[in-house]
């Protein structure tokens, strides 16, 4: 895309990539069937599609997952590798189970489709979100208020598409210490943490219950349901919360801090896990 600037100059100008994708179960028996339909950035596609049938309660654990391939792409669900340019140019990912049988498709039907910015619409959907999350396991993990606010400047540095784009949103997990684990972005803020949840989830360290969780933009409802899923105690927001999003942190014992920029933040429930300085 080519754009005018004020003094007549012309220069390109890099736009974050936005496509749909659809995520289908095979089964055991050859069938498989569609499940959901996400707009999102191209790449990581096999973490998203695991990321979100793990967040949605669909699977349980990665055994249950045989294998995950696009449009006949087989992509290694460990520490394989895939042919990234034939998967950019895929929109149907396909995620075969080894095991079918308590996989419930009833906890799809709340939605179908989703969009890059929201995931989840209606009383009916929350209250569906709520059978499945899981409160949070004590383990006696505290982090100091330092840490908390040198969060936003490391995620930063590891935001190497919105340094071009500017485009995109991002969720990262860190240490109690502040040393960054692993980040991802998407144009959807649910992607990037489906992103990141599912990487963890396909390689078997998911509770995970050490770990600081951040995300670029505001801290909603679904990505804190997303969140307890996996098991995160502490999750902390560049932007605002919001109520539900605080209603269901406290319900379920999580530590939700928002507005973390500028040497600040707030934190609105599970203070207890958050150590101020000095």
């Amino acid at each position: 895309m080519t754009v005018t600037a004020s003094d007549g100059r012309m220069f390109d100008d890099v736009l974050a990539v936005e496509e749909p994708l659809e995520i289908r179960l095979g089964f055991p028996d050859g069938k498989h069937q569609a499940v959901s339909i996400t707009m999102r950035t191209p790449g990581d596609d096999a973490e998203l599609a695991a990321g979100f049938l793990f967040t949605e309660g669909i699977v349980k654990t990665p055994e249950q997952v045989k294998q995950i391939r696009h449009c006949g792409l087989k992509i290694g669900m460990q520490k394989g590798t895939l042919d990234r340019a034939a998967a950019l140019n895929s929109n149907t990912i396909r995620v075969d189970l080894a095991d079918a049988s308590a996989v419930d498709l009833k906890k799809l039907e709340r939605h179908f489709y989703t969009t890059s910015s929201c995931g989840v619409c209606g009383k009916s959907s929350i209250e569906a979100l709520r059978t499945e999350t899981r409160p949070i396991a004590a383990n006696g993990l505290r982090v100091s208020a330092e840490v908390i606010h040198s969060l936003p400047e490391r995620l930063r540095e590891s935001q190497n598409v919105f340094d071009r784009t500017g485009g995109l949103h991002a969720s990262a997990l860190f240490d109690s210490d502040g040393r960054l684990d692993i980040v991802r972005e998407d144009v959807g803020r649910h992607n990037a943490l489906d992103k990141v949840i599912g990487r963890k989830f396909l390689d078997g360290e998911v509770p995970l219950g050490e770990r600081i969780l951040l995300v670029s933009g505001r801290a909603s409802f679904e990505l804190v349901q997303k969140a307890l899923m996996a098991g995160i105690p502490i999750l902390a927001a560049v932007g605002a919360p919001s109520s539900l999003a605080v209603e269901l942190a406290r319900e379920y014992g999580m530590t939700l801090a928002g507005f973390v920029r500028d040497g600040r933040f707030n934190v609105y429930c599970g203070d207890e896990r958050i150590l101020a300085n000095g």
